[in-house]
């Protein structure tokens, strides 16, 4: 490392101690503790990322000097060896990471932790943070070679001020008209948190799949394929096994037919993460807007204070829509560090069959 990239480090945290097991009642304390958590960072999220077999729990639970604890929900490879060890904070398709803190999540404190988990040496570690933290990462990334970072951007609502502010206030007028819509047509929207709606999802999902590949241009057999290794029916109904009540599968109906449906994860903060719609009846019936309208209305009556929107990326279209919602972009860093270039040669190779089939990313 040259004197100028030590130079451009930033400070970091002294931990006073380090633990590789979380006690529960740790885990939830901090949950509850840290006003930006994500059901995502949830011991009961984490149960779900491992109940393939595939990923092992290797969470680790930080006290620094100051006073503050801090947990990162880490996961690594099963049946690797230590050299070929694979560490995420959390897999790739599986949300949001990071760290949990009872204080500030700050850089000094994300560069201390960035250490001490690189000083495991893993052959790569991939940490997708919560967005709102975005930069404390940004700021602990300077300075530090061997990884490569992927811009990502959220979009989150802000949920104080309670419902009737933000139906107010932060709801475009266009989008108060088009639920008012919804409700005087008739579309009802029931929700279940014991996993029986999460087949009428999965259909609507696979037939989305179907119409984005149409759009993006990508041929329906790799759309299809990329989809069931993502998002399997098995995988949600993991997640709602896992989550319980947390897990809050929406369906949107009209005229005894599913128009949209959507899956929120809800903790001290609520997390809309999959959603897809038969796009002629819910464009028709404007049933997207009253999923979100009752979703948010709920979030807000649980006391969260955020409802997560997920990855929007560059697609203008997502992000016109979570805006009318009042959700507020927040680009964050995607990191991996590695001792092989693998995730620049694998986006070497997506980018390379993109071009080939000619996708366009809408």
């Amino acid at each position: 490392m040259t004197s100028t990239q030590l130079h451009d480090r930033p400070p970091r945290a002294r931990l006073a101690e380090v633990a590789t097991t979380v006690p529960g009642p740790t885990w939830h304390a901090l949950l509850e503790a840290d006003p930006d958590a994500m059901p995502t960072q949830s011991p009961q999220w984490l149960a779900a990322v491992c109940a393939s077999g595939e990923w092992e729990d290797a969470s680790r639970l930080y006290r620094a000097a100051d006073g503050r604890t801090a947990l990162l929900p880490l996961v690594a490879r099963t049946r690797r060896p230590g050299w070929a060890q694979a560490l995420a904070s959390p897999p790739v398709a599986w949300g949001y990471g990071g760290l949990l803190c009872d204080g500030a999540v700050t850089a000094d404190l994300v560069a201390a932790v960035l250490d001490d988990v690189t000083a495991t040496h893993p052959l790569r570690l991939h940490v997708r943070p919560n967005p709102l933290h975005a930069e404390a990462w940004r700021e602990a990334l300077r300075g530090r070679g061997g990884l490569s970072v992927r811009d990502g951007c959220a979009h989150v609502l802000d949920l104080t001020g309670g419902f009737e502010t933000v139906w107010s206030q932060r709801f475009k007028q266009m989008t108060r008209t088009q639920v008012r819509r919804a409700e005087r047509m008739g579309v009802e929207v029931e929700t279940d948190t014991g996993g029986r709606l999460v087949g009428v999802l999965d259909q609507l999902l696979a037939s989305s799949t179907d119409r984005w590949a149409e759009h993006q241009h990508e041929p329906r057999a790799l759309a299809r394929w990329r989809r069931t290794r993502r998002d399997p029916v098995s995988k949600l109904r993991t997640i709602a096994d896992a989550l319980g009540e947390a897990c809050r599968v929406s369906v949107a109906w009209y005229d005894g037919r599913p128009a949209a449906a959507i899956l929120v994860l809800r903790g001290r903060n609520a997390h809309y993460t999959r959603g897809a719609m038969d796009e002629e009846l819910a464009g028709r019936t404007q049933a997207n807007r009253l999923l979100h309208k009752v979703a948010i209305e709920e979030a807000c009556a649980a006391g969260c204070s955020a409802y997560h929107m997920g990855e929007t990326g560059g697609s203008e279209g997502l992000a016109q829509f979570k805006s009318r919602f009042g959700a507020v972009a927040h680009p964050y860093p995607e990191l991996w560090l590695e001792r092989l270039p693998l995730h620049g040669a694998d986006q070497g190779l997506r980018g390379a069959v993109k071009r080939v089939i000619g996708f366009r990313d809408v």
